[in-house]
């Protein structure tokens, strides 16, 4: 079994998260690093320009890794139960930071939070599925 397949994607993004929300000192700092536009992206059409802020930078991240873990966990393997384990351990981590740490109390921390619990449930919903597939395949 290799750790690194059931290494859960989310915790990139949120791993980068605790970097940017630890290292940044003042706790409310966090929340103004988080609406600083990092970039503009003109609209053709509009002539409006899309500000793209961090935020919007880890919640795609978010979003990435959450459709290569729902694509991932479709397979069958040997290492299902360690993969379910890390992500819920993930999962454990990020509520505790949420709900004792101020850096981690912004609306894009408590997003990725819910991204890592969604995936979290949809492994254990895919697994349990295909499970009874496979027991109903048997008979």
């Amino acid at each position: 079994m290799s750790i690194l397949r059931a290494f859960p994607l989310l915790a990139l993004p949120v791993a980068l998260y605790n970097v940017f929300a630890l290292g940044n000192g003042a706790a409310d700092a966090m929340s103004v690093s988080l609406a600083h536009a990092i970039g503009r992206l003109p609209m053709p059409i509009t002539n409006a320009a899309w500000a793209i802020q961090l935020s919007d930078v880890f919640l795609f991240a978010g979003l990435i890794a959450l459709f290569f873990e729902v694509v991932a966990s479709s397979g069958s393997s040997d290492d299902v139960l360690m993969k379910h384990v890390l992500a819920m351990l993930l999962f454990v981590i990020c509520l505790v930071e949420f709900l004792l740490l101020r850096p981690f109390a912004t609306s894009t921390f408590f997003l990725l939070m819910v991204m890592v619990l969604l995936e979290t449930i949809a492994g254990f919903i895919i697994t349990t599925v295909a499970a009874r597939k496979d027991i109903g395949m048997a008979h």
